[in-house]
């Protein structure tokens, strides 16, 4: 925007900032206005946080449970299986993951 457009800066000590947000207080929504507002869903409440006199009350729920979370363990590997489990590139954890897994869903497990 060029210097003749904009008559004083946005920002000086010359201008108070609450002369801002009395003309934005001083504003009534039109019913055109009303009508471009989104609807708020269920969804949205649910990840809303909540405030009481400023305090926080309820934070919104942040990302969605996944249905098996991991876990983190130390697990003790020869040398030579972790090079060459790493030397598959990107994703060996989750290829490890998914090589127990099969393991599991291979062999026979006792049952408590």
């Amino acid at each position: 925007m060029s210097a003749s457009k904009r008559a004083s800066p946005r920002f000086s000590a010359d201008r108070p900032i609450g002369t801002d947000l009395v003309a934005l207080d001083a504003h009534e929504i039109t019913p055109e206005e009303y009508e471009e507002l989104p609807e708020i869903t269920d969804e949205m409440i649910e990840r809303a946080d909540f405030h009481i006199g400023g305090k926080l009350i309820r934070r919104g729920r942040g990302r969605p449970k996944i249905e098996r979370p991991k876990r983190q363990v130390t697990l003790r590997l020869d040398a030579d299986v972790l090079d060459g489990i790493r030397a598959t590139g990107a994703g060996w954890h989750g290829r490890v993951n998914q090589a127990l897994r099969d393991w599991l869903a291979a062999s026979p497990r006792e049952r408590d």
